[in-house]
């Protein structure tokens, strides 16, 4: 493991077992557990119905939406590099009393570490930006999909993850597209979720992504785009200025320009 990615790993164990706790309530975990669906609107209103179906969730973090999703019928298998993650999504599910299968590894290995044949691959924000190769990511959602499976995705949107908030203003500040070698470090003390607990690796790197970047990836890797929908809402503050906008999403203050904050697609596997 190179050291971009051994340390990204270092600093996602810490996250997990602060977002496990989940002290902020940012994760929604006791209205988990209390039986609410806790997907974000954006997904809930485009992922339409997984009864029966087989579900392999790309970087599932702590199971939250893995869970979800076999709530709504879906026979899910969880996927992430994290073993901490990996753990606290196990104990989740047993005490939910929800059948999921969660397994560490690399994304890139999911058609080997699943075997394939899944109806849905499904993942959501702040995944891609984690990954060096967009291409192999694609592949492996092709491999991971049998011949007329879809693939579900929403996130930050390119244009937004550019910029920066510096006192109140949106700068742009980072290269739109990084190179496998160059990605961009990022220096933080505490996670995203307003927990005060220090990481002990306090800096993660992440890569930049055009959406052509992962448009042009999946049509390559044999998928055809189904939709493509911008959104003006994150379910997180990416900027320090958004505000709240109701059922746990942030958007940009009145008076800004308007700009894509979020973007999600659905794409199906064709060969």
């Amino acid at each position: 493991m190179d050291a971009f990615k051994l340390s990204n790993r270092q600093n996602w164990d810490e996250r997990a077992d602060i977002h496990a706790a989940d002290r902020t309530g940012f994760y929604a975990v006791d209205a988990f557990l209390a039986g609410e669906d806790t997907l974000y609107p954006i997904e809930q209103a485009e992922i339409g119905d997984v009864a029966g179906a087989r579900l392999a969730h790309f970087q599932c973090h702590i199971g939250i939406d893995t869970l979800c999703l076999a709530r709504r019928g879906a026979e899910v298998t969880g996927i992430d590099f994290s073993s901490r993650a990996v753990a606290h999504a196990r104990t989740l599910a047993d005490r939910a009393g929800i059948a999921a299968t969660f397994i560490e590894g690399e994304v890139y290995d999911a058609p080997e570490l699943t075997g394939g044949g899944f109806d849905i691959v499904y993942t959501t924000w702040g995944t891609i930006t984690w990954l060096d190769d967009i291409r192999a990511w694609a592949r492996a959602i092709a491999g991971t999909l049998k011949i007329g499976g879809r693939f579900y995705f929403a996130d930050t949107h390119p244009a937004a993850a550019v910029m920066e908030d510096r006192d109140g203003v949106l700068l742009p500040a980072y290269d739109w597209r990084s190179a496998k070698d160059t990605p961009q470090r990022f220096d933080a003390p505490f996670t995203y979720t307003g927990d005060d607990t220090p990481l002990a690796t306090a800096h993660n790197f992440e890569w930049m992504r055009g959406l052509s970047d992962v448009i042009g990836a999946l049509l390559e890797a044999g998928l055809r785009l189904d939709f493509l929908h911008e959104h003006e809402l994150l379910p997180y503050k990416h900027f320090s200025i958004m505000i709240p906008a109701g059922r746990r999403m942030f958007a940009l203050p009145p008076g800004l320009p308007r700009m894509p904050l979020a973007v999600s697609l659905q794409a199906t596997r064709t060969r």
